[in-house]
């Protein structure tokens, strides 16, 4: 089976729906939501917007749109903040499928001011692209790096090497962790490790997310399907690791099949964060005792990686299949889901807040409830800024013919 034909373009927010809407409590709070720019359906527009957003420096955002542009197959653009508080935006490039890639879906990485990396999931030679922007006199120049594409982006290490799960692996496009090196302009990819290497993928398989470092350059991500779970088939997928050996070889480690009990998390989708004692932490889109998915942590002991329940999304009024989560600098994680409330079938999604207490309690806060006219259904995680504003997309939604919206939500 390809990998096209296992991920889905559009998550299943919702898996069941409740009658009753309950407000957590600290919901909402102080907190501020603004839309910053609605995108438009039609060629020559932009429209629907899968993947989060990336700062600079200079506080400018950088995402891309899955449709839209003059060729109708995806855009990237910049955002940039004006005096008075509004956001002007530039479509940096239009993607040509025969050429460019089609339908970007990753987060972009952006290095200095001046450089973008990012990824197509469709189009271009193999069904895909790895590209480069480069800024030189105020304007930006796109160039394919690699004919191997990817729905969850790349990131850059310390000597300018590209690391993502590029390309279909050497295990009947089960997927793979891939290494691209620059040597004077020249891109050389090679793969790292490729899933599904035994019958039954017990290392896992479909990577769909990106993969980040830790301090001693190991390498750790997620796998949609896959793994030792209850599950069968492909099972429920993954989190591992990447394990860095002095000899520059890679060694491949499952942190954590899932499910691996009852009422354990299934199917991943997004990646894995780490917080400053080395744990790992990421989300499901199903299982949890409701269906709706949940926020897990990774602890790292004497007998290996043990899981825990960070949050169980039990209400889908209150939130339904996370998107992801990142951390603030005071150690509280936020992220998004579908489900809540709105005009939209089964909800039109929601901005969370997890606010970590003392030991291993975690309280759980509805920041935003979208509406439909206002954005719907976050597909991608939010970012943070250095003053602790946070900045999201929305897949659809906007109010008009919008189809998907970049929102500010600020403390």
């Amino acid at each position: 089976m390809k990998l096209s034909q296992l991920i889905p373009k559009k998550k299943p927010y919702a898996l069941v729906m409740s009658m009753v809407f309950v407000l957590l409590s600290g919901a909402w709070g102080s907190t501020k939501f603004k839309v910053l720019h609605r995108f438009y359906a039609g060629k020559n527009n932009n429209g629907g917007l899968y993947a989060s957003l990336t700062l600079d420096a200079k506080g400018n955002l950088y995402g891309t749109t899955w449709g839209g542009g003059v060729y109708a197959n995806g855009t990237l653009f910049e955002l940039v903040p004006t005096v008075g508080g509004s956001w002007r935006i530039k479509v940096l490039h239009s993607f040509d499928p025969s050429t460019d890639g089609d339908s970007p879906s990753g987060a972009l990485f952006v290095k200095g001011d001046a450089t973008l990396y990012g990824t197509t999931s469709a189009g271009g030679e193999h069904g895909g692209t790895v590209f480069q922007m480069t800024r030189t006199s105020g304007s930006w120049t796109f160039e394919v790096i690699d004919s191997y594409g990817s729905r969850g982006g790349v990131v850059l290490d310390q000597t300018g090497n590209l690391y993502g799960n590029v390309g279909p692996g050497e295990y009947d496009y089960n997927g793979a962790v891939t290494e691209l090196v620059d040597s004077s302009g020249v891109w050389t990819q090679s793969y790292l490790y490729s899933f599904c290497a035994k019958p039954g993928c017990p290392d896992g398989s479909i990577p769909v997310s990106g993969v980040i470092f830790d301090g001693a350059e190991n390498l750790y991500g997620t796998t949609e399907y896959g793994g030792m779970g209850q599950l069968g088939g492909l099972g429920g997928g993954t989190a591992y690791e990447l394990k860095h050996k002095s000899d520059g070889t890679w060694e491949h480690l499952v942190l954590h099949n899932f499910p691996a009990f009852n009422g354990d998390g299934f199917r991943l989708l997004a990646g894995l964060v780490l917080d400053k004692s080395g744990n790992l932490y990421g989300a499901t889109i199903q299982g949890g005792s409701a269906g709706c998915g949940m926020v897990f942590k990774l602890t790292h002991g004497a007998n290996g990686w043990k899981e825990s329940v960070v949050h169980d999304f039990i209400q889908p009024t209150s939130g339904c299949g996370p998107s992801g989560v990142t951390f603030d600098q005071a150690g509280n994680l936020y992220g998004t889901a579908g489900g809540g409330t709105g005009q939209c079938e089964a909800g039109c999604g929601v901005v969370f807040k997890l606010t970590h207490n003392s030991g291993s309690k975690w309280n759980y806060s509805v920041l935003h409830h979208f509406t439909g006219n206002d954005g719907a259904y976050p597909d991608a995680g939010v970012i943070l800024d250095p003053k602790g504003n946070l900045y999201g997309t929305t897949e659809l939604g906007g109010g008009g013919h919008s189809v998907g919206v970049v929102f500010e939500i600020t403390p």
